[in-house]
């Protein structure tokens, strides 16, 4: 058995199958992964599991092993997997056909639907994936206040387009022009963004930020702060809903703090893993990418699959099961569930210093650190890899509304034992002789280094 096939623990899990076709990827698919949170790299080396399908929140792979998942499709499962309802919707609507050369009664019943639920909101225009939301939220700001320059609140992701990823770690192949008009500030510290308006007066189109994050919430008086000044100054105010909307509240977190933004940028939960995203705004706005102006017209988003019909009807049945089972009262109950067991497990093996669980209930996520009490990737691994090896999958402990009491006791018990091993390194100082392969990398870095494709492998 080689190193790649074996495992640290006492546990019996193969990854064998899974590994043969991670490496068939890397072949393939530049990165071996079609999103680079979900590449190899993400995972401990030699244990990145190839799935073949999912129940509630529990998903299977290429080998047979079965693991109970977090993360749930980077948030975007927020009902479980194969949820019946919205499986029906959309394989009912899918059987009617899916595109046509005119929109459908679809596309009006989910735009009355979304702008029932997102009062702030006037307008809606579907399309695919957040990033095209979000570059047409700026474009349509440029456009409506005759600027060119951003402010973007420093927080990880916005597009995977130029105007964002250009101010990256991977910006190989962006001209440095496409960032030239983009000025950064602090959330939670409206005086970075008034030194930016104070800079450029009449220069900033629009202010881009999420209302919170899982680990940050708006401190007092921010929020309507970043409104206000957006008024004073004219800018078109966003809101990246992509993870707040349907889990912090299905109306989004606008609503959930009290301030409108002038746009707002949805995805992910919305469509319960079904490609949908969505812009929406003041008619003012959105208006400018329609018939009904004088001024010239910007284009908006217009997409082939954009309006699709298996999609939309997905997203009415997610509405229509927000309004009926209460899937975020769920996701906090199990998330303080899981918070509260496992931290309370890294209390009795005295790893509480190094180990932990923060964020929303909805939303958490863990912190690994090594010796020195500082974050750790070669820790965040060897912790990634006992928990594969005990049947919990996910770089997050994001939880879904389809976790059960016996998916969270399950990864208690096994964060638990992993903890175990866990503190050993914390004792030797070192996670060498218990984790197998290299440690993992961020997902956005400059070089494939540390987690390069040997030539040899491919």
């Amino acid at each position: 058995m080689t190193a790649a096939d074996r495992n640290v623990s006492d546990c019996s899990r193969s990854f064998a199958r899974s590994n043969r076709m991670q490496a068939r990827l890397h072949e393939l698919v530049p990165g071996g992964a079609h999103t680079y949170a979900r590449g190899s790299d993400q995972y401990p080396e030699h244990m990145t599991p190839i799935l073949t399908r999912g129940e509630g929140a529990r998903v299977w792979d290429v080998d047979g092993n079965e693991y109970v998942e977090y993360g749930m499709g980077l948030r975007s499962v927020v009902l479980g997997h194969g949820y019946r309802p919205v499986v029906d919707a959309a394989h009912a609507a899918m059987c009617d056909g899916m595109n046509f050369t005119r929109p459908t009664e679809l596309e009006v019943l989910a735009a009355e639907d979304f702008l029932r639920i997102v009062p702030g909101a006037e307008m809606v225009k579907f399309a695919k994936n957040g990033s095209d939301v979000t570059t047409a939220a700026i474009k349509l700001a440029r456009a409506a206040t005759g600027r060119t320059s951003i402010a973007v609140c420093r927080l990880p992701f916005f597009s995977v387009d130029d105007w964002f990823i250009g101010l990256t770690e991977m910006a190989a192949g962006i001209p440095v022009a496409a960032t030239a008009d983009v000025v950064r500030f602090d959330y939670n510290d409206l005086a970075t963004l008034e030194a930016r308006f104070q800079a450029n007066p009449d220069g900033i189109a629009a202010v881009i930020l999420e209302a919170a994050t899982a680990t940050m919430e708006p401190a007092e008086g921010f929020l309507a702060g970043v409104r206000a000044l957006c008024d004073t100054y004219g800018a078109v105010l966003v809101f990246d809903e992509m993870i707040t909307g349907f889990r912090w509240a299905m109306p989004g977190a606008q609503t959930l703090y009290g301030v409108t933004p002038d746009l707002s940028c949805w995805g992910k939960a919305m469509g319960n893993g079904f490609p949908i995203a969505a812009l929406a705004g003041k008619r003012e706005l959105m208006e400018l990418g329609g018939l009904n102006t004088d001024r010239n017209r910007v284009f908006l988003l217009s997409t082939t699959h954009g309006p699709e019909t298996s999609a939309l009807a997905a997203f009415r049945a997610v509405v229509r099961a927000y309004e009926t089972v209460d899937p975020i009262g769920r996701m906090e109950r199990a998330g303080q569930r899981l918070a509260e067991g496992v931290n309370a497990a890294a209390a009795e093996l005295d790893v509480a210093e190094y180990v932990r669980v923060i964020g929303r209930p909805s939303c958490l996520v863990f912190t690994t650190c090594d010796q020195d009490k500082a974050p750790s990737q070669g820790f965040r691994t060897l912790f990634l890899q006992e928990l594969l090896n005990r049947g919990v999958l996910g770089q997050s402990f994001v939880v879904s509304a389809a976790h059960t009491d016996a998916d969270i006791d399950l990864t208690i018990d096994a964060v638990r034992q992993a903890l175990d091993l866990y503190r050993k390194a914390i004792v030797a100082g070192t996670v060498e002789g218990l984790l197998i392969g290299r440690p993992v990398a961020p997902a956005i870095r400059r070089g494939a280094a540390p987690r390069r494709i040997a030539p040899t492998a491919i």
